[in-house]
């Protein structure tokens, strides 16, 4: 997950069987084939769908932290990439009760944690077609335990819930698209009672009057997000809104802490503005609308999480978690993988921007930090960009192996002008959108009119350790 440093879970090695469903013989006003269940991912070929592309999500939850229930409306705008008899969404546990497709009927069947949709005989669902799913559903919704006991999805807490959704946790509270490769826009409304706030992505709009002991809040994200970065969080909170913060570029600036921590969060939330800014002059423009922070209480999960505009943390966070989860804003959250596999491309540009603010802040040269990095074995485990199995793609040398390919990209280059250029110009190229590891190499290389072959073999993809240099 591209959140935290170092890494403190692996992945559920479960999540990559994930049952197929196929539709065969369903009926649908046109002709045309069910869209594949599962966008074939290197680790997880199960997740997302096939057929379809979600272009906004509008979710309407009510939240009841007492009963551990939750009740939403998912409204899914969606453009059909082919000719579509069924079509399949991602939801685990919680019960469907309802379901249209462009306002009429849909029959639903469910097989795990994918649920196909059959329109009406009258709906016609051909390529190119842009067509709206409503589901209501409710439920408890549970989590996805990870092998080492930690937790993703939809996480209870004390007194409310966050919901933290990489690498397939969203499933666990809205029904959707479930693969980084699909982003959309979103729309996010979350009923709670009287006393408790509702903290999301993208910007707030006021809340509205309680009524019968309820408070419903509203955010808006107008840049595409990627399913495993939207984020609620419900609990008793210090909020902090400035609206045009003038350190952080004019853009908005919203912070979120639990009650229970808001004190010890102060200092390092006060520094938001300041590290937006600072990556701003190292990776380019801000790519979204708004930033900030959540934190919650260390108990709340174990590790932080780069969502979308306001990333969470556990309890406050020094100063370079700050800076590795803000710079994920740009690597990893506008520049968003083509698949799991190249997490990689995260995890190192966000551990590199803890060097760089090293340097820049602390004293410690990027070449200390690089040398460190080098001499811990965990790092050569594996490639970065290979790693072995599902349960390795958030472990040591994604992250640490990662930043020595992005630390020896620049001694490659060879001048910090040259080099600072080129991390804005990969972020220019492909803002709100998603990249893979060819897509980044045949870029570098473009840029520098280089052959890096034989970096990219050594420090991207080789098994062993090369020998130390000078």
């Amino acid at each position: 997950m591209n959140h935290r440093t170092p890494v403190r879970r692996t992945l559920p090695a479960a999540l990559a069987l994930l049952v197929l469903v196929t539709c065969t013989g369903c009926s649908g006003g046109v002709e045309g084939r069910p869209g594949a269940a599962g966008v074939g991912d290197p680790y997880f070929p199960r997740l997302g769908n096939g057929g379809y592309d979600v272009t906004h999500y509008d979710l309407a939850l009510d939240v009841d932290p007492a009963a551990h229930r939750l009740r939403g409306t998912a409204t899914l705008t969606a453009r059909a990439t082919q000719d579509l008899s069924a079509f399949h969404l991602d939801l685990l546990g919680l019960t469907v009760e309802s379901a249209t497709v462009d306002g009429r009927p849909a029959a639903v069947s469910r097989a795990g944690q994918k649920l196909t949709l059959r329109p009406d005989a009258g709906v016609r669902l051909s390529e190119g077609h842009t067509f709206r799913t409503v589901l209501r559903y409710s439920g408890s919704p549970r989590p996805l335990t990870d092998p080492d006991g930690s937790q993703e999805g939809w996480l209870w807490t004390a007194d409310g819930a966050v919901a933290l959704g990489e690498p397939a946790g969203s499933m666990t509270w809205f029904p959707g698209n479930d693969h980084p490769s699909d982003k959309a826009s979103y729309d996010i409304a979350v009923t709670v009672p009287k006393g408790l706030t509702a903290v999301s992505n993208g910007e707030p709009a006021p809340p509205a009057a309680a009524s019968a002991g309820r408070t419903t809040y509203r955010w808006h994200v107008g840049e595409p997000m990627a399913t495993y970065l939207a984020t609620v969080a419900v609990g008793h909170f210090e909020t902090k809104d400035t609206k045009r913060s003038k350190e952080a570029g004019g853009i908005e600036v919203f912070t979120a802490a639990d009650r229970a921590v808001a004190a010890d969060s102060a200092p390092v939330l006060a520094r938001v503005p300041e590290v937006v800014a600072w990556e701003a002059r190292r990776f380019g423009p801000y790519p979204f609308a708004s930033t900030g922070a959540i934190v919650g209480r260390p108990e709340d999960a174990g590790y932080a999480l780069e969502t979308q505009n306001r990333p969470f943390f556990p309890g406050p966070p020094g100063p370079r978690l700050l800076v590795h989860e803000m710079a994920h804003q740009w690597f990893g959250d506008s520049v968003t993988p083509a698949s799991w596999r190249d997490t990689w491309l995260n995890e190192g540009f966000a551990t590199y921007a803890e060097w760089l603010w090293a340097a820049d802040k602390e004293g410690v040269p990027v070449g200390d930090s690089f040398d460190a990095a080098f001499r811990k074995d965990a790092n050569w485990a594996f490639p970065p960009a290979d790693p072995p199995t599902a349960a390795d793609i958030l472990q040591p040398p994604v992250y640490g192996r990662g930043a020595m390919v992005v630390h020896e990209i620049r001694k490659a280059v060879g001048d910090d002008t040259r080099f600072f250029a080129l991390l804005k110009g990969w972020t220019r190229a492909h803002r709100h959108g998603n990249a893979s590891t060819a897509d980044f190499t045949a870029y570098v290389e473009k840029a520098t009119g280089r052959d890096l072959s034989q970096l990219w073999k050594t420090w991207l993809y080789g098994r062993s350790r090369p020998a130390p240099q000078g």
